[in-house]
């Protein structure tokens, strides 16, 4: 395995960090797959399944989105995604999109989001992501919703009052401060995220993780949720593009499970042929860096293994 980083300058001038795992030198590829991260991390903490989907032949490339990570520039910039910030989260993953298939010409792309990664990739499927991807994985992630338009009208409030750039503890208690109330014994702030404490303390310990984002960027991200399953962008579904929904079954943000069989359904309604879901049990938010990580890590292989064309050849990477 081959860990590197290279920077993409996007339309409007942001520099992109984006993160590359390859196989070693000689290992014929089979297919890449491109990570959307999650609110509040790093595309850094992917490494470990990178190196498993490495030792199955594929190519893994993640960018850290506006406002976080190396390219939010500095610590104290992280939590903003700057005007249109979700907009240009989706420019940016198709723009890295394109890297990618310039680098593994004629390899299938499949594109994995977690979190509100999910929730960009769930737009970008009713945009132009049929065209730049062979399927998806959505975990971490959730179907429609009631009473998202009320929090979207909470952080106009917050953002008319307090302006762009103000850290809202506010919208951050709306929109995180009821996770933690299924479990107990409550440890951490943070133990909805996985019930593997070394893992919680790892994203605690993390100086790129867990910032307080500003009203803007709680602005933007629910008018995002609010749009995802509108007419007009569930018209743009492609009913050939395969989709693999995986959640644990103790998730706050999929509602225990039931957010994520909602939008399996919703998908199945709207025509997509092939939609497959695994609910772990007793799995919290972060499956890929929970206690059974490396069960989850083989079901991702193994559904990736499966959607490969029937007849693929293989390529050496570059």
């Amino acid at each position: 395995m081959s860990e590197q980083f290279f920077w993409m300058t996007d339309p409007v001038g942001v520099d992109i960090h984006i993160y590359s795992w390859l196989p070693d030198a000689g290992q014929p590829l089979r297919g890449a797959v491109q990570i959307a991260h999650g609110m509040c991390e790093t595309a850094g903490r992917y490494a470990e399944l990178a190196a498993s989907l490495n030792a199955a032949g594929f190519a893994v490339y993640a960018g850290d989105h506006r406002g976080h990570g190396r390219t939010a520039g500095a610590v104290n910039l992280l939590g903003d995604a700057g005007e249109d910030g979700f907009y240009w989260m989706r420019r940016d993953l198709t723009g890295i999109a394109g890297i990618i298939r310039k680098r593994h010409l004629e390899l299938p792309l499949f594109l994995l989001g977690h979190s509100m990664g999910s929730f960009l990739v769930q737009k970008l499927m009713g945009e132009d992501g049929p065209e730049l991807y062979d399927g998806f994985l959505l975990t971490g992630s959730n179907g429609p919703r009631r009473l998202l338009a009320l929090g979207e009208w909470m952080a106009r409030s917050q953002n008319r009052l307090r302006g762009d750039l103000h850290r809202s503890v506010l919208l951050n208690t709306v929109v995180f401060g009821t996770y933690n109330r299924s479990f107990s014994p409550v440890r951490t702030a943070f133990d909805w995220l996985s019930r593997d404490p070394e893992e919680v303390d790892r994203y605690i310990a993390d100086p790129y993780c867990g910032a307080i984002c500003t009203t803007r960027f709680f602005r933007d991200f629910f008018r995002l949720l609010r749009e995802l399953h509108t007419e007009e962008t569930l018209a743009g579904l492609s009913p050939d593009k395969p989709v693999f929904l995986f959640s644990g079954d103790k998730d706050p943000v999929g509602l225990a499970g039931k957010g994520m069989i909602a939008l399996a359904d919703l998908y199945r309604s709207r025509g997509i042929r092939d939609v497959e879901l695994k609910l772990y049990p007793g799995g919290r938010h972060e499956m890929l860096h929970e206690i059974n990580r490396a069960e989850v890590a083989a079901d991702v292989r193994d559904w990736l293994q499966r959607h490969l064309p029937e007849s693929p050849c293989p390529h050496n990477h570059p």
